[in-house]
């Protein structure tokens, strides 16, 4: 699956998209994880299945989503709990849950 994160920068999820392709490789997965800044959503979106936003950035929630939708693509807000912890794996099963 390929996996877009977005957020205000695209510098705050590097370390999530680390360990999300760290959990991953552990699940035996072959998962195509990145990361980018909200500006470059439209560069992106078309090479990904789902869009998760990091918590920081849900006031664009809306519009992103429809974006996604519009795309058919899976779209979510990562978990904040899971965010704030660099829960690699928590925000994986996330993105396969929206792919289900």
């Amino acid at each position: 699956m390929k996996i877009l994160l977005v957020c205000a920068s695209g510098m705050s999820t590097s370390l999530l998209v680390t360990k999300m392709q760290k959990a991953s490789s552990d699940n035996g997965s072959n998962d195509e994880i990145f990361a980018c800044s909200v500006d470059q959503l439209d560069e992106f979106i078309d090479t990904c299945e789902v869009v998760l936003i990091g918590p920081q950035i849900r006031y664009k929630a809306k519009s992103i989503g429809e974006i996604a939708a519009g795309k058919n693509k899976g779209f979510a807000i990562i978990d904040s709990v899971s965010y704030g912890m660099v829960d690699g794996k928590k925000v994986l099963e996330q993105a396969y849950a929206l792919k289900q």
